[in-house]
């Protein structure tokens, strides 16, 4: 398989994991979460007979299993694309291994009564499959551009690296909060026991953890930007994002937390995740394409060189 064909694949599997994410979004901030409670079925049939949370149950059904069709597309084509790194294969395996796996941990789900720690366990594993597909996703882009060598100094990159896992604890005390808040997934659902205002303690802090590291990181990017500018366009995007998410957080905290804006918080968390995902894996094996200044001095100092010996 060619690899600009791959990296479409990989891509468009990428994107469904995003439509997977915001439909079981949905399914809980819709108060769906058992619209089919007969799992595998709906009620006495496969599919739903009438009612919203049935239907919304139930798309949410057809979302997931059109992106593990994706997911296992995208997994045979990185075993046909000649060149592809191991670990390009292993991101797209993994992210099919997780998307399957979403399937009994959904019924499970179900089973217990939408039980908070399954619910999160579930919000959890979609965003391992969506670090995963990006992980896929980059190199397959690699493999169409080349790739360059590591961006900066060690200490910058373990950084980068431990930030990642900042991002994941954010994104869980996160959950968290929304555990504890009105959007339990269902009518009289069992809540996590915890008050929200405690978890939008921790919350608060894990991101205050996670900005001071990614603040660092952009430092080093805007002060070495000639050294990699496609890498500092990334994080520049990834600090709009947060700006954005920061504002969107306040905002719908102060006015009761409407679900609309809850969905636009998960939204925002998974381009975030993704973001930081990307800009860790680049910072290791970028793809020439974010380095182009470095190249293009290359080429010049080469070109100069050569014109010189004339």
């Amino acid at each position: 398989m060619a690899p600009r064909r791959y990296l479409v694949i990989a891509a468009t599997a990428l994107f469904s994991m995003y439509v997977v994410v915001t439909s079981g979004a949905f399914v809980r901030l819709t108060a769906s979460g058992l619209g089919c409670d007969n799992w595998p079925h709906c009620g006495d049939k496969p599919y739903p007979e009438a009612g919203f949370h049935a239907f919304v149950e139930f798309g949410n059904r057809i979302v997931a299993l059109i992106g593990i069709l994706l997911t296992l597309v995208a997994w045979l084509a990185s075993r046909r694309t000649t060149g592809l790194s191991r670990l390009g294969r292993l991101g797209a395996l993994g992210a099919l291994l997780g998307a399957v796996g979403q399937i009994p941990l959904g019924g499970i789900t179900v089973i217990l009564e939408l039980h908070p720690v399954a619910v999160m366990s579930h919000f959890f594993l979609s965003f391992l499959v969506v670090a995963c597909a990006t992980i896929a996703t980059i190199e397959g882009w690699s493999l169409v551009v080349g790739r360059g060598d590591p961006v900066g100094p060690r200490w910058w990159r373990r950084l980068v690296a431990a930030d990642v896992a900042a991002c994941a604890a954010m994104i869980a005390s996160g959950a968290v909060v929304t555990a504890a808040g009105p959007h339990s997934g269902g009518e009289d659902i069992r809540r996590l026991g915890v008050e929200i205002t405690d978890a939008m303690y921790v919350h608060v802090r894990a991101s205050a953890v996670f900005g001071i590291g990614f603040l660092i990181v952009g430092a080093w990017l805007v002060r070495n930007r000639r050294a990699a500018p496609g890498v500092l366009r990334l994080g520049a995007l990834l600090l709009a994002v947060l700006v954005g998410q920061m504002i969107l957080g306040e905002i719908q905290y102060r006015n009761a937390i409407p679900w609309g804006m809850v969905l636009v918080h998960v939204l925002l968390s998974a381009t975030i995740w993704t973001l930081m995902v990307s800009l860790a894996h680049v910072a290791y094996r970028p793809p020439v394409t974010l380095l182009e200044g470095t190249a293009e001095r290359a080429r010049a100092a080469t070109a100069g060189a050569a014109s010189s010996n004339l």
